[in-house]
Parts: C-alpha cells; sequence; structure tokens
C-alpha cells in the first residue's frame, strides 16, 4: 500500500544516512594520568616559624561576658551622674517649685491625655485650687504623667491626699501623695535613687505592688480583704449557682409532675371512652340480639309452627321473659353467649340452597298473598251484591275486616288462628 502515497509521504519512509565516522578525541586533563607521585609535607617544613618566636594565644570574649560588661559600665556610669546630680540637687531652690510645700498634692500615674482642666474638675471637689503645674519633657515637650495641685487651705490638701488616693480619671488610677521633696527631710526623688514606688528593683518577688505612700501593713491588710472579698463573692456566686440548680430542678420536677398528671388524665380519658364504648358496644348487641329474637318469633308466628318446636329443635331460646333479660343470667351471660356464638356459627355455616330456597318461599308467598288480594276484592264484591245465596260460613258474626282477613287467607296458604286471631302460615309439607 505505501507504494501508492505521495511522494512528499514516501520520504517519511524512507532510511536515514549512515552515522559518519569520527576520530576519537584525546583525553581530557582529568582523564590523563600523572607519573609524578604525590608527596607529603616534609619539604614545607623549612617554611615555618620557630614555635618559640610565636606569641601567646588570646581569649575571645563571649557574649554573655560582652553583655555583662556593657550593663556593669552602665551602672557605674549612672551611680557616677547621679552623685554628680545629688550635689547639684536642692529642691528648696528649685525655681520651678513654687508655692506653699504643706498645701501642695501630688498626682502620679496620670493618664498622658488628661488635660489640667480635667485635673482642676477632679480635685476642686476637696476645695478651691490655687495653681496646678503639670510636668512636661524638655526633650519631646509630652506630659511625664505627674502633676503638684496647690490648693489654697491646708485642710483641702489633707482631704484630697485621704480620699482621692486611687480615683479613677480618664480609665487610669492616680497615686496621691503628699510633696516630700521640700517636706522631708532627707528625701531624694527616684531618678536618684529614692522614692516609695519600689517597683523598678528588681524581679517579681522583690517588687511591690502598693503605691507606698504608707507602710505595708496597711496594704497587706487590704489585699487580705480583696481577698476576703472576692471569696465572699466566690462564695456568693456559689450559691447563686446551687440556687439556681435547686430551682431549676424544681422546675423540671414540677413539669414532670405536670406531664406526668396530664399523661394520667389523657389515660383515664381513654380508658373511661374504652369503657363507654364497650358498654355501648355490649348494649347494641343486646339490642341485636333481642331484634334478632323479635323476628324469629315473628317468622315463627307467620310460618304457622309449634311455638315448642324451635326451642326443642335448640334453634331460639325460650321466651321467659322481657329481650333485655334473656336468660337466667341476663343478656350477658354465658348460657345466652354460648347460643349466640353456636347461632352465629349454624347462619354463616348455611348452604347456598338453603338460602335459595329461602329466597323462592318468599317470592312464592309474596305472590300468593297478591293473588289472596285479589280474591278477597272479588269475595266482597259478591257479598255486596247477595252472590252469597244465604250459604253459612260460620262468620256471621265476625266482622267485616275479620272476614276480610279470613277471605284473604282462603286465597292463599295461610289460615286465622281461632285462638289468637293471628294471620298464621301452613307448616310446608
Amino acid at each position: 500500500m505505501t507504494q501508492f502515497l505521495p511522494p512528499n509521504l514516501l520520504a517519511l519512509f524512507a532510511p536515514r544516512d549512515p552515522i559518519p565516522y569520527l576520530p576519537p578525541l584525546e583525553k581530557l586533563p582529568h582523564e590523563k594520568h600523572h607519573n609524578q607521585p604525590y608527596c607529603g609535607i616534609a619539604p614545607y617544613i623549612r617554611e615555618f616559624e620557630d614555635p618559640r618566636d610565636a606569641p601567646p594565644p588570646t581569649r575571645a570574649e563571649t557574649r554573655e561576658e560582652r553583655m555583662e560588661r556593657k550593663r556593669r559600665e552602665k551602672i557605674e556610669r549612672r551611680q557616677q551622674e547621679v552623685e554628680t546630680e545629688l550635689k547639684m540637687w536642692d529642691p528648696h531652690n528649685d525655681p520651678n517649685a513654687q508655692g506653699d510645700a504643706f498645701k501642695t498634692l501630688f498626682v502620679a500615674r496620670v493618664n498622658y491625655d488628661t488635660t489640667e482642666s480635667k485635673l482642676r474638675r477632679e480635685f476642686e471637689v476637696y476645695g478651691p485650687i490655687k495653681r496646678i503645674h503639670m510636668v512636661y519633657s524638655k526633650r519631646s515637650g509630652k506630659p511625664r504623667g505627674y502633676a503638684f495641685i496647690e490648693y489654697e487651705h491646708e485642710r483641702d490638701m489633707h482631704s484630697a491626699y485621704k480620699h482621692a488616693d486611687g480615683k479613677k480619671i480618664d480609665g487610669r488610677r492616680v497615686l496621691v501623695d503628699v510633696e516630700r521633696g521640700r517636706t522631708v527631710k532627707g528625701w531624694r526623688p527616684r531618678r536618684l535613687g529614692g522614692g516609695l514606688g519600689g517597683t523598678r528593683r528588681g524581679g517579681a518577688d522583690v517588687n511591690i505592688r502598693h503605691s507606698g505612700r504608707d507602710d505595708t501593713s496597711r496594704y497587706d491588710e487590704r489585699d487580705r480583704d480583696r481577698d476576703r472579698e472576692r471569696e465572699r463573692r466566690e462564695r456568693s456566686r456559689e450559691r447563686d449557682k446551687e440556687r439556681e440548680r435547686r430551682r431549676s430542678r424544681s422546675r423540671d420536677r414540677r413539669r414532670r409532675s405536670r406531664s406526668r398528671d396530664k399523661e394520667e388524665r389523657r389515660r383515664s380519658r381513654e380508658r373511661s371512652k374504652d369503657k363507654d364504648r364497650d358498654r355501648k358496644r355490649r348494649s347494641s348487641r343486646s339490642r341485636e340480639r333481642a331484634r334478632r329474637e323479635r323476628e324469629r318469633k315473628e317468622e315463627l308466628r307467620g310460618g304457622g309452627g309449634d311455638m315448642a318446636e324451635p326451642s326443642e329443635a335448640g334453634d331460639a331460646p325460650p321466651d321467659d321473659g322481657p329481650p333485655g333479660e334473656l336468660g337466667p343470667d341476663g343478656p350477658d351471660g354465658p348460657e345466652e353467649k354460648g347460643r349466640d356464638r353456636d347461632r352465629e356459627r349454624r347462619r354463616s355455616h348455611r348452604s347456598e340452597r338453603e338460602r335459595r330456597r329461602d329466597r323462592d318461599r318468599d317470592r312464592d308467598r309474596d305472590r300468593e298473598h297478591k293473588r289472596g288480594e285479589r280474591g278477597s276484592e272479588r269475595g266482597r264484591d259478591e257479598a255486596r251484591g247477595g252472590g252469597g245465596g244465604g250459604q253459612d260460613n260460620g262468620l256471621e258474626g265476625l266482622g267485616n275486616d275479620s272476614r276480610d282477613m279470613y277471605m284473604e287467607s282462603e286465597g292463599g296458604d295461610s289460615y286465622l288462628a281461632p285462638e289468637n286471631g293471628y294471620l298464621m302460615e301452613a307448616a310446608p309439607e
């Protein structure tokens, strides 16, 4: 098939030219074998220096040693600066410290956004203020977080010192103390190694958390009171939770009891309904049995049979009382129930032939009854016309209704019972 392809496609199947032969290349430098053997360092030992002329080794400083050295140098430098400032520090000759020192209040830990007017509004409740001096940084001009408030009366300063400590201003609790620089001898500020703060002395086990303006026993008592208050609040919360749990359990019990009562009421209603339904069913069964007994008796009377024959044959019980009191045990007695079950069983097992025979007998009875009605009409017409011929038929003493009944009975298979006047059906042969 390939011979039918065009030349351009046949060229694809053509074999390629053979690979041309090329002479081998020379070996690479690392592939060439060196005939010169390896040697050691023995030829270079004379180039080394004499160990006796070498300097002693120097030990390098580690990072931890360098940090410790810088920290020591900083402390020493700071101590020198503090000593220099202590020689120059004189609070009584300070140009920034003005006014009466015994009427001046020191306020620290102030929010940086708090203004002088805000401080005035907060501390004027203790008395009239003469002057407020807020301290700012000389380099940046920002507030340092503390101020001095001078009152006009010393009693107002004492009142603020007593009641304003820990007051929250702009979200921060301030520290209130008297001016100790000009009132306490030998007092040094914190930047010179003094102060009452004690929050920058070391770790958490060394630093103190109280303000420092009073002795630590007061703050220890305050901490103990705070702990007791916290424990009291926790106990109260636990009591509230326990009370709430008891209430919830009682509500659940009441809810369950209500649901149980509701269920009991519903069950009692259902039981009463079932009892009423059973009672109605029993009464309807008794009425049905009484109705069937009456129908059977009427059928027996209409058939002309003996009243005692059905009871002797076992088809129906004797009529000893009213329909509601059948049998010695009433409508629901065991004998009556057994007879009803047998009767129902016999009725259910009646053959189709018997039912067909009953239908034929009923149809014949209706036909004979209609024929008797036509014959009675003819007899009445003859009696009115005097066609009787004076024949004595034994009905002179009877009324027209009795005579008509007798005439109707002559046309069929039934006869008039002389003892009770009922129209009885002749017994089938």
